[in-house]
């Protein structure tokens, strides 16, 4: 038996908002005139996403004066600090990823009380005591159960949660490991109009996913995993802290920094996974130029990507949650069977890969 994904559980705050009222929402918090606000909202059309996620109610107001997080003026000002998001993280992230986890575990005959080791994947928040603690008293997980957070890792965070709880199950065989991974990216809006800002204001949505790994010959079985790290493009994605919540450095050049990379690398996936015999992809949704620079960069066809762009199209770039929501409709999808190739990408550059086998 191989440790196996056996059940993948999925939640979002409130309803979907249109990307367009998104756009609105920056053009008034940004104070744009009407050329600027005209590029803005051509460049939300041509985001590939439809609809995005948010624990904030005022993305989708139409005036400051209706504004419940940000304050009531065309300045937003006084600024909302990184105490007041956190203090929403510590607030809603554990609702999100308790909902998660339900799901995981309730498409199972796996009980709560089984769960043996809890793995926390966020870069968007951090509290302690944390959610991780939380969800063991929510969930009704034994005191004893082994907690492990990581944080701040970026996109490829759920990556390093599986892999963790892969080796967890090398050396405890009949452990039953909870990944869950919860990002409310959107409480880290900016509100200064630079290139960064405008793409990370466009992509990111909030969002909680939980997937059950235990050894099993059902579900994915995690077969290998590589991890590669690009470093001509170190400073072209990065998070960092500010005074007014976390702060990311998001390039332009990403998309071509990955296609450079993914080519000089194809060799060494041949041999590691025997990428020639594979079918099967799953691309971190990070955005409508990633996936096709991804897909151009191995000679893959469109189809390929075709779960990964209806995540971005419908929940926009969620961060480390994102790719189990590529890996869930994966999983349900009857006409996918064998190997995938999972792939994702954060500060570093890192490149991560994870090779699975749908039983």
């Amino acid at each position: 038996m191989n440790s196996s994904i056996v059940s993948i559980g999925l939640s979002n705050p409130g309803k979907p908002i249109p990307q367009s009222e998104i756009s609105r929402f920056m053009q008034l918090a940004h104070q744009l005139d009407d050329l600027e606000s005209r590029k803005l909202q051509f460049f939300y059309r041509m985001s590939g996403i439809d609809f995005r996620y948010s624990v904030l109610d005022d993305f989708e107001k139409k005036a400051t004066s209706e504004f419940s997080f940000f304050p009531k003026n065309k300045e937003l000002s006084p600024f909302p600090t990184t105490k007041a998001r956190m203090e929403v993280f510590q607030a809603e992230a554990p609702k999100l990823a308790l909902e998660a986890c339900l799901s995981a575990i309730n498409q199972t005959e796996v009980k709560s009380g089984e769960v043996t080791h809890l793995v926390l994947v966020s870069c968007t928040g951090m509290v302690a005591p944390g959610v991780e603690l939380e969800l063991v008293e929510k969930l009704g997980l034994n005191d004893s159960v082994e907690r492990y957070c990581v944080h701040f890792m970026g996109c490829y965070a759920a990556f390093t949660g599986l892999k963790l709880a892969d080796k967890i199950l090398r050396a405890e065989p009949g452990a039953k490991v909870l990944v869950v991974a919860v990002e409310l990216c959107t409480l880290h809006f900016q509100k200064e109009y630079t290139e960064d800002n405008l793409l990370a204001n466009s992509l990111f949505g909030d969002g909680a996913a939980a997937a059950l790994v235990m050894n099993t010959d059902k579900g994915l079985a995690i077969k290998n995993y590589l991890s590669q790290v690009l470093r001509e493009g170190e400073k072209d994605m990065a998070w960092g802290i500010g005074d007014f919540g976390f702060e990311m450095r998001l390039s332009q050049y990403i998309p071509s920094l990955l296609d450079q990379g993914i080519r000089r690398l194809n060799s060494i996936f041949e041999e590691k996974f025997g990428l020639s015999e594979i079918r099967n992809f799953a691309i971190h949704p990070g955005g409508k130029q990633i996936l096709q620079k991804v897909q151009e960069a191995f000679g893959w066809q469109p189809e390929v990507n075709r779960h990964a762009m209806d995540v971005l199209k419908n929940f926009g770039n969620m961060s480390s949650v994102s790719i189990l929501f590529v890996l869930e409709r994966m999983m349900r999808d009857p006409a996918i069977e064998g190997d995938i190739l999972a792939m994702g990408f954060g500060p570093g550059l890192t490149l991560e890969t994870l090779q699975l086998n749908k039983r």
